[in-house]
């Protein structure tokens, strides 16, 4: 959410933001809305102080006809408060939900585009793997060793359920552990968060109103998060942090689950686009500055490809265009690994950073060094999100005989050099 004085002030530079993002959005209607809720506050306000002399007065008068009088001047203005007191209500309801379709201004080094095909490559790493045999996708690798179970899977859990077995479950409590070691020694503290979150994380961090058909609820109008970012940046909701925290650097882990709107017939088979799965995320907290901001974006996306680096994944980094940037994101860059059987990269990490879009609508906030309130800074990025990077893994390492060499960082948490053998 954006400050309403700031968008009054910036009518242009959001309208130009809306069009870049390709989000249809009435500036005018919003203003509008606004000028009709300060005048609802107004008259509300005016009646509400007319009641309150009338109250005060009422046991001050030793009239009694007089002091009736009052009475009924007050039973009066009170049925008047009441009636502002609701159109103030109607006002505001329609106002609020204008003021959060308000998208965040996209940076200016933001690329233009409609949609993720006009991302822009902005880095390559690692040498793409040469196989001396026909290479197969992660779906054969799994079945062939008996590593997964989708028909079961989807017995248990319906439409993308699955389970994993075996060696492959070796594997990918290793990747854990190694994420683990490798994050927190970088200064992130670790964070088991729920996956079962109130509404109003959701409304904070820019997932509902727009994302809600993705989100599964439950009847008792909770959701369960589709990322750990949701429930760790509700953490410091409605707090004021002190600065000295700063950066907050949370290496948060949850369950995640994701209904796939809208990518009906996209990756229906394996493990790359499942309802439930599992993520840890890099979420950080800074002071409110763009500068800060860019220098710690740049940071958490270098995090993610150096942990790919470890793990000798070959990967590309594009910098999202307008068109593939959510409400709220000033700028994000999107990690790609390698996938062989597909010959081409595929998105393991999102990168982005929102100034203080996320915590002025969950109301974080920290004193300055001259004592003003203001809102922190957000900025997250995945760390590690399983099974789907277990495919890069498994495709890029496997072997002839069907075997998958373990990378030289995982053996000591997986005991061998392969699966398989």
């Amino acid at each position: 959410m954006l400050d309403v004085k700031f968008i009054r002030e910036n009518k242009d530079l959001i309208e130009m933001g809306a069009k870049k993002k390709r989000i249809t959005f009435s500036i005018d209607e919003l203003l509008r809305a606004d000028d009709a809720r300060k005048q609802a506050l107004s008259s509300f306000e005016e009646k509400r102080a007319k009641q309150n002399i009338l109250v005060e007065q009422v046991p001050l008068e030793r009239d009694v006809s007089k002091r009736q009088t009052l009475i009924d001047a007050s039973k009066t203005i009170k049925i008047e408060v009441q009636a502002e007191e609701e159109k103030l209500r109607d006002a505001l309801r329609v106002w609020q939900a204008l003021m959060l379709q308000v998208p965040n201004v996209p940076d200016m080094s933001v690329p233009e585009g409609a949609d993720d095909s006009e991302n822009v490559e902005v880095k390559t790493w690692g040498e793409i793997p040469k196989f001396s045999f026909p290479p197969k996708n992660h779906i054969e690798i799994l079945e062939q060793n008996d590593w997964a179970d989708f028909e079961r899977g989807a017995k248990v859990a319906g439409f993308r359920g699955y389970f994993l077995k075996n060696d492959v479950v070796t594997l990918n409590f290793a990747l854990w552990n190694f994420a683990y070691q490798f994050f927190t020694s970088r200064g992130f503290s670790p964070l088991m968060a729920p996956s079962l979150v109130r509404r109003e994380c959701f409304l904070g961090t820019g997932y509902i109103p727009q994302g809600e058909e993705d989100l599964y609820k439950t009847q008792d109008g909770d959701y369960l998060g589709g990322t750990a970012e949701v429930p760790t940046m509700g953490y410091y909701m409605d707090e004021v942090v002190p600065k000295e925290k700063f950066p907050i650097k949370f290496f948060s882990f949850s369950p995640c689950f994701r209904r796939e709107a809208g990518s009906h017939g996209k990756d229906t088979k394996g493990i790359y686009r499942v309802h439930e799965f599992f993520k840890f995320e890099q979420v950080v907290l800074c002071e409110a500055s763009h500068e800060k901001s860019v220098e710690l974006h740049e940071e958490i996306t270098k995090n993610s490809e150096e942990f790919l680096q470890a793990l000798g994944i070959p990967y590309r980094v594009v910098v999202n265009c307008g068109g593939d940037l959510g409400l709220g994101q000033v700028k994000k860059y999107d990690v790609e690994a390698w996938v062989p059987s597909e010959k081409k990269y595929r998105e393991t990490h999102s990168s982005s950073y929102f100034h203080d879009f996320q915590t002025r609508r969950l109301n974080i906030r920290y004193k300055d060094t001259d004592g003003t309130l203001r809102f922190v800074h957000s900025l997250n990025n995945t760390a590690v999100a399983s099974p789907r990077i277990l495919i890069s893994i498994l495709e890029n390492y496997q072997q002839e005989d069907g075997a998958v060499r373990v990378p030289k960082v995982l053996i000591p948490f997986v005991g061998k050099e392969y699966l398989g053998k």
